[in-house]
């Protein structure tokens, strides 16, 4: 059995401006699994910075309201959506209210920073 403790985990800023705290990462854990799982958190008002991820990534929204924008097309997201972002994506997300915006990050394979770029 393998449990962790949100205290336990890694909290940093990503590259794109949202505040993570970092659940799973095969490359830093005994977890040997083939994705990465983080919660990310938008303060109000705030949007993460356009960027592209070679892997797949899926969100799924906690908390909060927001608009997500992928490769030019954006949907109102809000408690209980999942989004998924193809690789090669252009993508963002805003968040649209006075709340802060929560969201798991499923990143397949793994986050790496040479898969990503920002603009």
């Amino acid at each position: 059995m393998w449990v962790r403790e949100r205290d336990e985990c890694r909290k940093f800023e990503s590259g794109d401006g949202c505040s993570l705290v970092e659940f799973i990462h095969p490359a830093k854990d005994v977890l040997k699994v083939g994705y990465s799982l983080a919660q990310a958190c938008l303060l109000p008002f705030a949007a993460s910075k356009p960027h592209i991820l070679k892997s797949s990534e899926t969100y799924y929204i906690i908390s909060g309201r927001g608009l997500m924008h992928i490769d030019g097309k954006e949907r109102r997201v809000f408690e209980g959506c999942v989004v998924h972002i193809k690789p090669d994506s252009l993508q963002y997300i805003k968040n649209t209210e006075s709340e802060e915006l929560r969201f798991l990050c499923i990143v397949e394979p793994a986050w790496r920073p040479e898969d990503e770029k920002i603009l």
